[in-house]
């Protein structure tokens, strides 16, 4: 299994616009195979900031669904990581 984690930065006054466009993607992601969650949610403390969170079942189903999104130009900055999990359980 497979979490992408981190965060985009954009203009504040574009995020609301940016995350509007995404709307597509997160709907076929979430439909993908392989998907097992997918978010991208305005922060509550910072306005530039679109956090990012997607758990995907393995690389392969993960390189299928990129590419997908709205124009990265939009993006000024931006820290997403994948981390390869091996086991998961109840908190």
């Amino acid at each position: 299994m497979l979490i992408i984690a981190g965060w985009l930065r954009v203009e504040p006054d574009a995020r609301d616009r940016y995350l509007q466009e995404c709307r597509q993607v997160v709907t076929l992601a979430r439909a993908a195979p392989g998907c097992l969650d997918f978010s991208l949610s305005a922060d509550l403390l910072d306005p530039a900031r679109i956090n990012v969170y997607e758990r995907w079942a393995g690389d392969e189903q993960l390189h299928a669904f990129r590419g997908s999104g709205p124009d990265a130009g939009q993006i000024r900055a931006a820290e997403v990581l994948k981390y390869r999990i091996s086991a998961t359980g109840p908190p």
